[in-house]
């Protein structure tokens, strides 16, 4: 399973997303970032795709959609982390995984190391 994540401008839940990136085991992390969001740390292992955030709901997913279908045109089901972000790239970015189609679990990384929340 591979991992999705939205890197948002709030720089205080980076570090979520960043021990998901080190910790879960997958061969392919795609990272969804707001083009106002600077300095990600990220490693090999990770795409990045930077879309803006100030476009409307629609064309967000749109453009998330379309990134979504060239990265994962062969999965099944991804896991996905909500850490960073509004409620309205969350949105967008759960419409799009769904209409691509996949299926998502949604993921975190707690005091028990990565846990799975559906």
């Amino acid at each position: 399973m591979e991992l999705i994540a939205y890197v948002g401008k709030d720089k205080e839940n980076w570090g979520q997303i960043t021990a998901l990136i080190n910790r879960f085991e997958c061969e392919k992390v795609c990272l969804i970032k707001d083009s106002n969001a600077e300095d990600f740390p990220v490693n090999e292992k990770c795409t990045i795709t930077e879309v803006d955030s100030t476009s409307s709901l629609s064309n967000l997913k749109n453009s998330i959609q379309e990134i979504l279908k060239k990265e994962f045109a062969n999965d099944f089901e991804v896991a996905l982390s909500l850490a960073s972000g509004s409620g309205k790239e969350h949105m967008a970015l759960i419409s799009a995984i769904l209409s691509v189609p996949l299926g998502l679990r949604l993921v975190a990384y707690t005091k028990e190391g990565v846990t799975f929340l559906s």
